[in-house]
């Protein structure tokens, strides 16, 4: 009979930091947990998302953006509007942006995501970004 324990899952050092760096990027913001069921909660209508750096969706999305810091794999920073706090942050794959949301999830939190970049604030915050850039929101786990 077979081990009762999974084999380990082992990244590279390159996205061990990425997914370390999100997912300390995202605790804070999971304190007010998602709404909602953990699924998918793309409404119809808006804009369709678009490759786009952080510096591009934070002008679509109308902030300056504020401690941004960049590594060969993502560059994440903060934006603060009149409808509240956000992070945005673009990676340099997909696959990368995937990994990131993996590792985030478990975290709880909402996140908007569009190819190659991802926003996590509150849900009606990424509502309200989603009708300017298009994307896809994302339930973490429920808390």
């Amino acid at each position: 009979m077979g081990s009762l324990f999974h084999t380990p899952v082992t990244f590279h050092a390159p996205v061990k930091t990425v997914l370390l760096c999100g997912a300390a990027l995202v605790l804070p913001l999971a304190v007010g947990c998602s709404g909602g069921a953990g699924g998918h909660g793309e409404h119809g209508g808006g804009p369709v998302a678009k490759v786009a750096t952080i510096e591009q969706l934070a002008q679509q999305t109308g902030c300056t953006l504020i401690g941004s810091r960049k590594s060969a794999e993502f560059k994440q920073g903060q934006c603060k509007t009149d409808k509240g706090r956000y992070v945005l942050v673009s990676f340099t794959t997909d696959k990368g942006r995937d990994s990131w949301l993996t590792e985030a999830k478990p975290w709880g939190g909402s996140y908007l995501v569009g190819p190659k970049w991802v926003a996590v604030a509150t849900p009606p915050i990424l509502e309200s970004l989603r009708t300017k850039v298009g994307g896809k929101i994302i339930n973490g786990d429920h808390h």
